[in-house]
């Protein structure tokens, strides 16, 4: 949250009772218009006496505006330690909720990319995690292929986060020896995203952070229609986000190991290859009002950058004004210590120069030692 106004006639004091020492520099400033008095006089009855050809030039404060600097600076040193406190509203920043739709078909199996495309999407989540704000900034995970499996709500604890992604580093939780996994059907993977935000409005009521999906997938739709999903998408105003993963050589998607108690069949089937469906997964993010992005054509913190900088463009920029406290503590000693340097500059004595180095002294050795 941003300070945006401070009402200073709502200043209230946490220690009021050191306000009585204000006494001192009230008294300090009765003698120093008295000794200001005084010297004006002085300098007239000079001049009356005095003859010369040209109009002498006396000093108008005759060297007693550090004296008044040093008044100014005490009185702010204690109003610092009465702890003053005042209302200031705050602008209450948006963040970006972000739902990751992430395929977990047999196709991620593909060892096309380093480790294989599963193990790629893992590291880039790891990205995407490192470049929120987690203090309004909120994530949560679908996994899909045939059906759809939520992961995690939305949160902002990346301590959350971070502990799924250890779990699912290494394998997909769909394995390839489920008829499940044997399929990609992204229209499903969106609808539970969209039910993730629903069953979050439901728990917590509605939020004002912008909402967008990040669908991290190779392409291979097998079934499903995504036309639908994406239509409702839109509806929410949700942006879909498309990350391809893999190439568009693609690979072999590694055969499932045989069930217990099944014999293998005598001619099995050829093995399937999967590569990258570059132009479906871009007329998805285009239908679905988001951007393609295509990992290790990009870097993978730039895809991030880009992903949730252009979400926070979409915020209406805040989610309100309201009221609360700031301590003024640091602000009254900052301006003792303006005063102390402005009083330095009209010194005009060394004796005068000496008794400021020694109340500096002291003045930083009572600091130090009220706030250690």
């Amino acid at each position: 949250m941003t300070p945006v106004n401070i009402d200073l006639g709502s200043v209230r004091f946490g220690e009021p009772r050191l306000l009585w020492l204000l006494v001192a520099p009230a008294v300090l400033t009765l003698a120093w218009v008295w000794r200001l008095s005084r010297h004006r006089r002085d300098a007239r009855h000079f001049r009356s006496r005095r003859k010369l050809p040209i109009r002498e030039r006396l000093p108008r404060f005759g060297g007693l505006l550090f004296w008044l600097c040093a008044i100014v600076a005490t009185s702010c040193t204690i109003v610092a330690l009465a702890r003053p406190l005042a209302v200031v509203s705050l602008v209450r920043s948006t963040g970006v909720d972000i739902v990751v739709l992430q395929d977990g078909s047999a196709s991620m199996h593909v060892g096309d990319v380093s480790g294989d495309r599963w193990q790629r999407s893992m590291r880039f989540l790891r990205v995407v995690g490192e470049a929120l704000r987690w203090k309004n900034d909120r994530i949560a995970m679908a996994l899909f292929a045939h059906i759809a499996a939520p992961q995690i709500r939305l949160t902002k604890d990346p301590n959350t986060f971070f502990f799924f992604l250890d779990h699912l580093d290494r394998e997909s939780p769909f394995r390839l020896a489920d008829d499940t996994t044997w399929d990609t059907n992204i229209e499903v993977g969106i609808y539970w995203g969209l039910r993730l935000f629903e069953k979050d409005e439901e728990l917590q009521g509605p939020s004002a952070n912008t909402k967008v999906f990040v669908l991290i997938s190779d392409g291979q739709a097998w079934s499903g229609q995504v036309a639908n999903s994406l239509k409702l998408a839109r509806a929410r105003g949700i942006p879909v986000n498309v990350v391809g993963v893999g190439t568009t050589g693609g690979g072999m998607i590694p055969e499932p190991p045989p069930k217990p108690g099944v014999r293998p069949p005598l001619n099995p089937p050829p093995p399937i290859h999967s590569s990258l469906d570059r132009a479906s997964l871009a007329t998805i993010a285009t239908e679905g009002g988001g951007q393609y992005f295509e990992l290790d054509r990009e870097d993978d913190r730039e895809i991030s950058n880009r992903i949730i900088d252009a979400a926070r463009r979409r915020s209406a920029g805040s989610n309100g004004v309201e009221s609360g406290t700031q301590d003024l503590y640091w602000q009254c000693l900052l301006a003792a210590t303006g005063f102390i340097g402005i009083g330095v500059l009209f010194l005009q004595e060394r004796a005068e120069l000496w008794l400021y180095s020694f109340g500096a002294a002291a003045t930083f050795f009572i600091v130090w030692t009220v706030t250690r």
